[in-house]
């Protein structure tokens, strides 16, 4: 850097202090244990607050920041072995990465054996390491910690076993609290850095907690999208009542209960009971998934990254689609169906709670598969499951509940109703080609956990496009399958489909090619992701655009075109950012903001590049840690949590080019309507400013 920048910077106001927006959700405990033979261990224990997760240090090239713990000593130190690593790991496959990442929640050891080289005199033991926390929409700046602690050759110190304590903690699932989490345990928060640590981090003219505007920035929102699963279990269920397990028991079941009573009110409040049976019996499904999850609250995670699980999977899901083909049916034993049937008899509430676990039963070969991709959405694609279960069975079961009440209430819609036929069968064909089409996903996850990388992008999309044919077909009638009435005429409502079938098609064959940015958006976290392509190379730059990596260069330029600053506190190890860029900069009202409106700066937290000995420095935070600046992505991190009171990634914040905060910055994955709202809310004040 230019010396005139630094000595610009030096000319500053003091750091008043850094306040919430900084976080580090961990907690560190040093201890050095004499061993047999004039060996010691140095255990790291950390402690990671709930929802947060550390990396292993055994990850892959270019993903995540690994944990990396390192000994030291001014009077000399032999290490023995490597760093071992003591915890319960969570693998798994990153989308935006496009590798297998292990990473640790709740809790985490860190050993390393040594010895030291003169056993006559005491030594002090400096321990560093490197971490980066993340949870599912953030990740904080990586962290470099020391801790020193002096040994003796006569200490004497418990054995390096971990106690049945230390164990209980690794195997905790819900992050509850326990001995190891007390004692001398040290807190890593970010302490005030001294002046001479500032010099050249300050801006003056950078004031993050009095932007120039703030117009309504959307609230972000971290929460599981509960109702969406509530909205998919309920149209699930609407497509489950027009299959031919289910459809022609609508009109009978309502009229028993309107007909086959004198008392009218009595037939009709009978049925809204049955609804409601209907609608408990399916949310009483997902109770076993909250029992597995509270005896075992990793498993799913372990399901959603098995190979062999998602192969299984991928399996059933073609096993479906030969039900919904009509090859054969996928029943429950009938001697539960007969034992429920004739509970029924046992008349009042209780026989109509039968009667709505038979129907339940019964329609067991139609809406199983129905039930299976929602059990297969859910297991593979969050992290909280039975409550995902819970809304999307409660979905399915209030389409019926409201189907099977709004009919006894009016039982005269019954005669607006379809008459049963051959479109039921149709209804049950076209499931099993979008079952088959789901299942390719289960083998994807398989194929990507287990590196093999044989499903590429385009190979996934050209499967999806032969299966997408295959349906066309058969809706124009070219293609027949066991129960299809060979006699039938193509109906109106089949060649609609068909067209909009070869409008999928159509669309599917753009991703085939290249493109400027990732296309097939509304297919993403479905396909592979775009770095498992026959057509991915190690391109320069992001969608296109080549952002400046230097604060200072970019606002010279931002002054140059009268533009703002956008700057994007990003890392190359940053799940959360490669989404940002993929699903959200990419959109065709984003990407063209990003290229024309601003000056894009993309300052890199975690860049290793050293910096020139002279601007290396050393913080020290109490409780004998101290945090060292010594690269590149030390400097600009520090420079984040100066100026802008914050350190997560990603973390934007837009700039005028004399050096001010215009709007509220944000942080974090986002929709892309959010992200768009700061950007217009920005440059709309910068715009009116310049007039």
């Amino acid at each position: 850097m230019k010396f005139k920048n630094w000595f610009i910077l030096i000319l500053v106001f003091l750091f008043q202090g850094i306040t919430a927006q900084i976080k580090d959700p961990v907690k560190f405990k040093y201890n050095i244990n004499a061993l047999p033979n004039n060996e010691y261990e140095a255990i790291l224990t950390a402690t990671i607050d709930k929802n947060w997760h550390i990396y292993s240090k055994d990850l892959p090239e270019d993903s995540g920041i690994p944990t990396e713990m390192k000994l030291s000593s001014k009077e000399g130190i032999t290490l023995i072995g490597k760093v071992v690593e003591v915890g319960k790991k969570h693998d798994e496959f990153s989308e935006a990465f496009g590798a297998q990442i292990v990473y640790y929640s709740n809790s985490v050891l860190f050993k390393q054996k040594f010895k030291l080289k003169n056993n006559s005199k005491p030594a002090t033991i400096t321990a560093e390491i490197t971490y980066q926390t993340c949870d599912d929409r953030v990740c904080l700046a990586p962290n470099t910690l020391e801790f020193e602690q002096k040994v003796t050759p006569s200490m004497v110190g418990p054995d390096s076993t971990t106690s049945s304590e230390e164990a209980a903690l690794l195997t905790d699932s819900h992050g509850k609290p326990d001995s190891i989490a007390t004692g001398d345990l040290q807190e890593t928060t970010i302490a005030t850095p001294t002046a001479a640590a500032q010099e050249g981090l300050k801006v003056a003219s950078i004031d993050f907690e009095n932007p120039q505007t703030d117009c309504g920035i959307a609230k972000q929102n971290n929460t599981e999208n509960f109702w969406t699963y509530l909205l998919l279990g309920f149209f699930g269920g609407l497509i489950a009542l027009l299959t031919p397990c289910v459809f022609p028991m609508i009109p009978l079941t309502v009229s028993f209960f309107t007909k086959g009573s004198k008392d009218k009110a009595k037939g009709k409040r009978d049925a809204f009971i049955y609804g409601f049976f209907i609608l408990l019996i399916f949310v009483l499904l997902s109770v076993p998934f909250h029992i597995i999850d509270g005896i075992a609250g990793n498993i799913f995670n372990e399901i959603s990254t098995s190979v062999w699980l998602n192969v299984a999977f991928f399996l059933i899901f073609l096993f479906f689609a030969g039900s919904f083909f009509g090859y054969y049916d996928i029943t429950l034993p009938s001697a539960i169906a007969n034992k429920s049937s004739k509970a029924e008899d046992a008349g009042g509430i209780i026989g109509i709670f039968f009667m709505a676990l038979t129907l339940v039963i019964v329609s067991f070969s139609c809406t199983g598969p129905i039930l299976g991709s929602l059990l297969g959405s859910a297991v593979t694609g969050s992290a909280n499951v039975p409550m995902l279960l819970t809304f999307a069975l409660a979905g399915f079961g209030l389409s019926w509940a409201i189907v099977f009440g709004l009919l006894a209430l009016f039982p005269q819609a019954l005669q607006s109703l379809p008459k049963s036929g051959g479109w039921m069968n149709t209804v049950k064909v076209v499931l099993g080609f979008i079952e088959l089409g789901l299942a390719l996903k289960f083998l994807s996850k398989a194929d990507l956990v287990s590196k093999t990388f044989f499903l590429k992008r385009e190979l996934f999309i050209v499967i999806w496009i032969l299966i997408s044919i295959g349906l066309v077909l058969y809706l124009f009638g070219k293609i027949r399958f066991p129960h299809d009435d060979k006699n039938a005429k193509i109906s109106l409502p089949r060649k609609i489909f068909g067209v909009l079938g070869i409008g999928f098609i159509i669309y599917l064959i753009q991703g085939l090619f290249p493109a400027e940015r990732p296309t097939l958006q509304h297919l993403s976290g479905i396909l592979p992701p775009i770095n498992v392509s026959y057509l991915h190379k190690e391109g320069d730059g992001i969608l296109g655009m080549h952002p400046s990596h230097d604060y200072f260069e970019a606002l010279d330029i931002a002054k140059k075109e009268n533009k703002p600053l956008l700057v994007d506190f990003t890392g190359y190890g940053c799940e959360n950012c490669r989404k940002m860029e993929e699903f959200v900069w990419s959109e065709p009202d984003i990407l063209p903001i990003l290229q024309n409106e601003v000056v894009l700066a993309s300052l890199y937290i975690d860049d290793k590049e050293a910096l020139p000995e002279s601007e290396q420095t050393s913080i020290d935070m109490g409780n004998g840690q101290k945090k060292k600046i010594k690269t590149i992505g030390d400097k600009w991190s520090l420079f984040q949590q100066i100026n802008f009171n914050n350190n997560s990634q990603p973390h934007y914040v837009l700039i005028s080019p004399d050096g001010k905060v215009i709007n509220t910055p944000i942080s974090g994955y986002m929709p892309k309507e959010d992200f768009k709202a700061f950007l217009e809310c920005g440059i709309a004040y910068f715009k009116s400013q310049k007039k």
